[in-house]
C-alpha cells in the first residue's frame, strides 16, 4: 500500500504546553488507522491540526505527496479529507435530507447561491440519495434532523462528511455517547464504507474493543508523543502501553474476540 496522509514531526504548542510533541505517523490509503491515548494525551489536537483546524507549531503535513500544512480546514476538505468532531456537527432545524444536500452543495460551484433553479441543484440531489442510502437514512430523509436517535444523528453526520465523497475519513470519537448496542451498527457502517469506497479511515477512539476489532493498524499517543505504534496484536502486547493506560487496553484486548461493542 502507499502512504496517502504523513505527519513528519508535527509540533502543537499552546505556550509552555506541548499538546502534540513531533509525532511522525504514516497512514497507508485504504486503511483503519486508529489513534489512541489517555485522555490528554493530544489525539484530538493531532486531528485539528491535520485537518486544517488548528496550525502547526512546528513540523510537516502531506497528504498524497503534497505538503498541505498551512492549509486551513475548508480547503483540505476540497483536498478530498473528511473530519467528523466529538460532538454531533449537524443542523437540527433543517431535514436530514436538507443536511446532506447542503454539504454537497458546499464544495460545489453554487455552494453560496441559494436560489438557484431545480435544474442547477439536480447533481447535488442526486448525490444527497446515494449518500442517505448509504449511509441507512433515506426512509427518515423528510424528518428533522433533531427527531433523530444519537445514533442515526451519527450516521447522518457521516453522510455529511460523505458528501464530496471524500478519500480519506478522520473520525473523532465517533461513537461518543452511543448506547452500546448502537455501536457496533455504527461501526459496521464504517467498515463497509471504508471497503465498498476504498476510503481511507483514521479513527480516534476510547472505546479499545472497537479499536482492537476493526484497526489495521494503532498509534499510541501518551502526553502529546508517538509511544507506540503497530497492528492491535503488537499494540496489545506492548508493556509501555499497558503501562499507559494502567492495564486498561490488555484487559479491552482481551475481549477483542467476542461480540459485543
Amino acid at each position: 500500500m502507499s502512504v496517502i496522509l504523513e505527519t513528519q514531526q508535527l509540533r502543537r504548542e499552546f505556550g509552555a504546553l506541548v499538546a502534540v510533541d513531533d509525532v511522525s505517523v504514516a497512514i497507508e490509503a485504504g486503511s483503519l488507522h486508529s489513534i489512541i491515548g489517555p485522555n490528554g494525551a493530544g489525539k484530538t489536537t493531532f486531528f485539528n491540526v491535520v485537518s486544517g483546524t488548528l496550525k502547526a507549531t512546528s513540523g510537516r503535513v502531506f497528504y498524497k505527496g503534497e505538503d498541505i500544512t498551512d492549509l486551513p480546514m475548508h480547503r483540505t476538505i476540497h483536498k478530498g479529507i473528511g473530519r467528523s468532531f466529538q460532538l454531533t456537527n449537524i443542523f437540527p432545524n433543517l431535514t436530514v435530507f436538507e443536511n446532506v444536500r447542503l454539504a454537497c452543495q458546499a464544495l460545489g460551484r453554487d455552494s453560496f447561491r441559494i436560489f438557484r433553479s431545480h435544474r442547477k441543484l439536480q447533481p447535488y440531489i442526486e448525490r444527497a440519495e446515494e449518500v442517505l442510502t448509504e449511509v441507512g437514512l433515506v426512509g427518515r430523509a423528510l424528518d428533522l434532523a433533531r427527531t433523530l436517535p444519537h445514533g442515526d444523528q451519527r450516521k447522518l453526520e457521516l453522510g455529511m462528511i460523505l458528501a464530496p465523497n471524500p478519500q480519506v475519513l478522520m473520525l473523532d470519537e465517533p461513537t461518543a455517547g452511543m448506547a452500546a448496542e448502537q455501536v457496533p451498527e455504527l461501526m459496521a457502517l464504517v467498515q463497509s464504507i471504508q471497503a465498498s469506497g476504498s476510503k481511507t479511515v483514521v479513527l480516534v477512539e476510547h472505546n479499545m474493543n472497537v479499536v482492537m476489532r476493526v484497526s489495521d493498524r494503532i498509534t499510541v499517543m501518551h502526553q502529546g508523543a508517538l509511544l507506540a505504534e503497530g497492528t492491535p496484536g503488537e499494540i496489545a502486547a506492548d508493556e509501555r502501553v499497558q503501562t499507559a493506560y494502567l492495564g486498561e487496553l490488555y484487559e479491552a484486548a482481551g475481549g477483542a474476540g467476542g461480540e459485543g461493542a
